[in-house]
């Protein structure tokens, strides 16, 4: 992230009006504007915003400084910070500068390679009406920088000085017209050979050979070429300021005359930056265009004038037609005098309209016809449809590839020729359209879902990838990334294939029909079954492992389903399972793993009580005889029973001796592996911790264990699209086991849930 003031030269031109109208104009684009917040202003609208700014900036009637300070804020490319987390950041940006009761505006941009923030600060206290310049703001702001970087895990940027301000400025120029400065081809072209010569008349003889003369000026020297344009020698490198080269080469000497045989071999021409690509042609083409520009602007608005001047004198010959036909009506005076005024106001109106018309057609003959860098110029035509100017803007040599959730092809480029209507060209040639609330962002080899992903906005992205690279598609990303794309893929059915094995196989997967068989089974069975027939199944976590669909939820038939349940004959129902009267038919006594844990359901009223004592003796399997004792039998009917007491609770065995991690580790472990089972078992659903932001009616879906702490598995409004996992307390747990799944209940935002008028 970086942070950077922007300071206006002259004070008269400094604006806040001009600059809030500037932050917050859309441009015509849909993908531009984002986020718009005011501070510490009495209304949020920044149109009544900027009046309230205004009237307390006059005031201050003694400060001749700028009472605006402009700080734009942005972040590395594939970065795309949430509306909380930009929020925080300028808080803390404008505290600590000092403007955290100021008046500000603020606005997100996303029409460029970086998503970056503007903020336009009132200097002028609300109250005070004080003039506030911060002290030393540029290390001010490297040290908020990375205290934010850290805190909200952004990617690290250089806040350390490291060149001169002109250099700066230089290397600026370069990135944002494209053309090549002067500083830079000195320090390219010559450095070298500057740096050999070993007398003032070789260094001399090095600066004629390349069209540049070295003088003094003021306690300096400096580097002039032959268009006039000068930079200091010591922003060139620090050992050609004058100190040091007389440390080197003795007392300055001037250079001697140029005699007018002696043409350079080389000089400096402001030409476009290095380019993968010849840009010759174009950029010759680009000279013409700037030079016919004022001209051609000059004959446009003669046109617009004609045109205007034409519309009035028709209006006016109009208006003198319809007051001589009112001259010859005969009547009453009041009658004439009414009719006279209504064709004044009539002319009035419609000369006014031609104004504004004339008007119109003027700025938009400006705009079309002004001076552009080369840059805008490529921009403009690439936003036009030119190939040529799209291919050179991407050609650059600093010009990075789109990285993160990404899109592409296999095999070689089929077309880019582009039917969706784009948005808007960067001047790294990345193409934006605008899906929807989907933005996708096309740099030529790969397509990014940038902002607002949704299912249409995949399916989008994934039929310009099908129109540009073919049917064999490359996904890269974040596992949900890859799930999002495997779902829009299937749910578009379009012929494609992923060159993934996996993601090709769980494509596969959701386009074949399941059997409807066991489904149906359940369905009829759970249609059957009492609402306490499921209590506590859903979502049940055993032994450390996770059921076969944890959520509960069934994709396919949206009815909750029951894990860790075997088919019909694979074994026999829990109350069928190592009872006492059983016992003595058993070869070995077996007791039921933790895992295997009886439901309330399940266990007899009176297994608590005590029973007749077996007098048979009970065999077992083995080759030798032997008899298990009266102590050894009532040792397991006294396990038995401690079972039965944790099954009436509702938890598994080992929930009464693990307390191992807390309660959010858990939820944590619950959900990693849940989200990672995602991609091979389509029919579980997202998984995500609760937050207070989620506050409010929910579906209850089930209830898990691990680790000895229980989960809350609960599901938003309709249209949720993942499961909220909430840890509880016992309590809370077995008030919910008496919950049907997809009970509605109440979540507060501190995580207590309310369900049929009581709380816990």
């Amino acid at each position: 992230m970086i942070a950077k003031h922007v300071s206006m030269k002259t004070v008269h031109k400094s604006n806040f009006a001009s600059l809030v109208s500037y932050i917050t104009d859309e441009q015509a684009k849909r993908e531009r504007v984002g986020y718009v917040g005011v501070t510490n202003c009495h209304s949020d609208q920044a149109d009544l915003a900027i009046l309230e700014v205004l009237n307390t900036q006059a005031q201050n009637t003694r400060s001749g400084a700028d009472k605006t300070y402009h700080l734009i804020l942005s972040f590395r490319p594939g970065e795309q910070p949430g509306e909380a987390t930009l929020k925080a950041i300028e808080a803390r940006i404008c505290d600590g500068l000092g403007f955290g009761e100021h008046q500000r505006v603020s606005a997100v941009h996303h029409d460029t390679d970086n998503v970056h923030l503007h903020i336009a600060i009132n200097k002028i206290h609300p109250t005070r009406y004080t003039t506030l310049e911060p002290f030393n703001a540029y290390h001010a702001l490297g040290l908020l920088c990375q205290q934010l970087e850290h805190e909200y895990g952004l990617e690290r940027d250089n806040h350390q000085a490291s060149r001169l301000v002109s250099q700066s400025r230089a290397q600026d120029m370069e990135r944002h017209a494209c053309v090549e400065s002067l500083m830079g081809w000195v320090k390219r072209e010559c450095t070298a050979d500057m740096q050999a010569a070993q007398s003032w008349e070789e260094l001399h003889q090095v600066m004629q050979d390349n069209g540049l003369v070295l003088h003094e000026r003021g306690n300096g020297l400096v580097v002039q070429a032959a268009s006039g344009l000068a930079v200091k020698a010591s922003s060139i490198d620090r050992e050609f300021s004058k100190a040091k080269l007389e440390e080197r080469l003795g007392i300055f000497e001037p250079s001697a005359e140029q005699h007018a045989d002696q043409r350079p071999s080389r000089r400096y021409e402001k030409q476009p930056v290095r380019s993968r690509i010849n840009t010759a042609e174009l950029y010759a083409t680009y000279k013409a265009d700037q030079l016919n520009i004022s001209s051609s602007r000059t004959v446009q608005w003669d046109k617009a004038r004609a045109k205007k001047d034409r519309l009035i004198e028709a209006a006016k010959q109009s208006g003198r037609l319809k007051r001589s036909a009112i001259k010859l009506i005969s009547g009453a005076g009041v009658g004439k005098k009414i009719m006279y005024s209504v064709t004044s106001k009539t002319l009035k109106a419609e000369i006014h309209k031609i104004n504004k018309q004339y008007l119109l057609e003027r700025q938009e003959i400006h705009e079309k016809y002004q001076r552009r860098a080369w840059a805008d110029w490529l921009r403009a035509k690439a936003e036009e449809g030119d190939q040529k100017a799209l291919a050179a803007l991407r050609a650059r040599q600093a010009v990075q590839g789109l990285k993160g959730n990404t899109v592409a092809g296999k095999g070689a480029l089929r077309s880019q020729a582009d039917s969706q209507k784009h948005d808007s060209v960067t001047k790294k040639g990345l193409i934006i359209y605008r899906i929807g609330p989907t933005a996708v962002r096309d740099d030529g080899d790969r397509l990014k879902i940038s902002r607002g992903a949704d299912q249409d906005g995949m399916q989008a992205a994934l039929r310009m990838a099908m129109d540009r690279f073919g049917e064999r598609i490359r996904v890269d990303g974040t596992p949900a990334f890859k799930e999002q794309i495997v779902q829009a893929a299937a749910a578009s059915q379009l012929p494609i294939t992923f060159d993934d094995t996996a993601l090709e196989r769980c494509r596969q997967h959701l386009l074949t029909p399941t059997a409807p068989k066991e489904n149906a089974h359940d369905s009829a069975n759970r249609t059957n079954r009492t609402d306490g027939a499921d209590r506590g199944r859903a979502g049940s976590y055993s032994d450390g492992r996770f059921g076969h669909a944890a959520t509960g939820v069934n994709a396919a038939s949206g009815h909750p389903r029951k894990p860790n349940v075997s088919r019909i004959g694979g074994k026999p129902p829990p109350q069928s399972q190592n009872r006492l009267r059983s016992l003595s038919e058993l070869g070995v006594v077996h007791l039921a793993s933790a895992g295997e844990m009886l439901l309330p359901r399940d266990v007899p009223r009176d297994v608590e009580q005590p029973r007749a004592q077996p007098v048979d003796g009970l065999r077992r399997d083995a080759s030798r005889p032997g008899r298990i004792t009266a102590a050894q039998v009532g040792a397991a009917q006294k396990d038995i029973a401690h079972r039965s007491e944790v099954a009436a609770s509702g938890l598994p065995w080992d929930a009464l001796d693990l307390d191992k991690i807390t309660a959010a580790q858990a939820a944590d472990k619950y959900i990693a592996e849940q989200n990672e089972k995602r991609l091979k078992l389509f029919d579980i659903e997202k998984q995500a911790r609760y937050n207070e932001a989620q506050a409010g009616l929910a579906a209850f879906v089930g209830i898990c264990q691990v680790e000895g702490h229980l989960l809350a598995l609960l599901k938003g409004a309709q249209g949720a699209q993942e499961v909220m996992v909430l840890p509880v307390d016992k309590p809370t747990a077995r008030r919910l086991q008496r919950l049907g799944l997809g009970s509605s209940v109440s979540v507060s935002p501190q995580g207590s849930i309310k369900a049929k008028g009581r709380s816990r």
